[in-house]
């Protein structure tokens, strides 16, 4: 069984103007993801223009415990209105570097949707 549970997501902004809002909510989640329990690595990069991140969990239950709340869930809900992107996550024996990371996204990146969670759902 592998050892850890790997993120990666590469998100572009719809429009300039919604940098601000963008960093209003990626800020307070990065803080919260290096503070979660389960969390061995958070860190971003910006790439030809994708604001990354890539997130190194200890389990996949570890990694969804920070998923829906707090300021990560905040942004999920904000995220149709200010960008487009691509997520993927799986399990690896080691913890990959940058490259290792952005490759495996741009082969197995799937299209971010909104999460129905019960706090999404319309009436």
């Amino acid at each position: 069984m592998a050892r850890y549970y790997v993120s990666v997501t590469g998100l572009r902004l719809k429009s300039w103007f919604h940098a601000v809002h963008f960093w209003r909510h990626a800020i307070p989640s990065f803080n919260q993801a290096k503070a979660a329990e389960g969390n061995i690595l958070t860190d971003t990069r910006t790439v030809r223009g994708v604001h990354h991140t890539l997130t190194v969990w200890t389990s996949e239950t570890a990694m969804k415990r920070y998923l829906y709340r707090g300021a990560h869930r905040q942004a999920i809900k904000a995220f149709p209105l200010i960008a487009t992107g691509s997520t993927c996550g799986y399990h690896a024996d080691d913890i990959p570097s940058w490259q290792e990371a952005l490759e495996y996204w741009e082969r197995h990146g799937r299209d971010y949707e909104t999460p129905m969670t019960d706090s999404t759902r319309s009436p």
